[in-house]
């Protein structure tokens, strides 16, 4: 296969996504190996530049063209969907319409990919304010690709170099996270990351469930037994179907350097769980991706960091080891 098409989605426009696209567009060593489409407003991407001292994008093509032009793109480019053109939208500030245009860069990315016009999604950081407040009720792009590709099991996956994890529970208050622990649960998320991870390396995988409560529940003395019953259940099914994990492991000391260098993926219970070290670890070169999904869907490992949105600060390095995960996952 050629290089793979990448659809970049611009992201919340009151955030850092379009500076980083258009990072990203610029950076020559993108071509070496994909041929990335950023999904977004050109007008607003060509503001960007101008306020950033970034370059503006060399290539753009109008949806109007893009049925018929997009399996001869070999070029960066942005594909202008035209969707955002407020004159008086001020960056840094998030309101409904920079969150309904973000929505809007996503639904576009996941249509192309399922008809097969692109190989793979790396997504721009949204914001979940924003989302909430153009009335759109996904707390982040994990929840809108399951539902929108109709995935039956799904869950999210952070990757980088330093340190991996996969999640059973994301974007929920901890007070609930007990309740959605299920054996089957933990199960998928297993069997997604041990496929994940066997596509990535070529060799199979050594995968480490983390326990729920402090010392992994010290024998039922913290919490309510969640590892006795549900979280070892999971790892001894896991097991039966030849995956090589353990667990479930003290989640304090489970990060420490010998053990990142010996396990291939960690199995989290809850959010900051493993996003805590990863973002410690590998903050500006972590991959957000989804497993379990029709289509490769890969992403920033931030957020959309308003403070300093427009500004020229942001760093594109997280939307490079996006886009090279993805193409990665596209060629394998």
């Amino acid at each position: 296969m050629s290089k793979p098409r990448i659809a970049i989605t611009m992201g919340d426009p009151a955030g850092v996504g379009p500076e980083v696209c258009l990072q990203l567009l610029a950076n020559p060593e993108i071509r070496e190996f994909a041929t990335p489409i950023v999904f977004g407003d050109a007008k607003l991407l060509q503001r960007c530049a101008t306020q950033t001292g970034l370059s503006s994008p060399d290539h753009i093509i109008t949806e109007g063209d893009w049925e018929d032009s997009f399996s001869s793109i070999d070029q960066p480019c942005v594909l202008d969907l035209k969707h955002f053109d407020d004159e008086r939208f001020e960056p840094g500030k998030v309101n409904s319409k920079t969150g309904a245009a973000g929505y809007h860069y996503v639904i576009k990315s996941i249509d192309a990919a399922l008809a097969g016009q692109i190989h793979a999604v790396a997504t721009g950081p949204l914001n979940k304010e924003a989302l909430r407040a153009a009335d759109i009720r996904f707390p982040g792009h994990t929840e809108i690709f399951a539902e929108k590709t109709g995935a039956k099991r799904s869950c999210m996956f952070q990757y980088s170099e330093e340190v991996r994890a996969s999640f059973v529970t994301v974007h929920v208050g901890y007070r609930d996270v007990p309740a959605l622990l299920k054996k089957d649960r933990i199960v998928d998320v297993i069997e997604l990351t041990a496929e994940a991870m066997q596509k990535i390396r070529g060799t199979k995988p050594k995968i480490a469930v983390l326990g729920l409560n402090p010392h992994a529940g010290e024998s039922g003395l913290f919490g309510n037994r969640e590892e006795e019953n549900i979280i070892i259940p999971a790892i001894e099914m896991a097991r039966k179907e030849g995956i090589e994990v353990e667990g479930p492991l003290p989640p304090d000391t489970a990060f420490l350097p010998e053990k990142r260098r010996s396990t291939d993926a960690f199995i989290c219970m809850y959010h900051d769980q493993g996003h805590i070290p990863l973002k410690a670890l590998a903050f500006d070169t972590a991959v957000n991706t989804t497993l379990g999904l029709p289509i490769i869907r890969t992403s920033v490992d931030h957020g959309t960091a308003c403070d300093i949105a427009w500004q020229g600060k942001a760093k594109g390095s997280s939307l490079v080891e996006a886009v090279r995960l993805a193409a990665k996952l596209a060629g394998s």
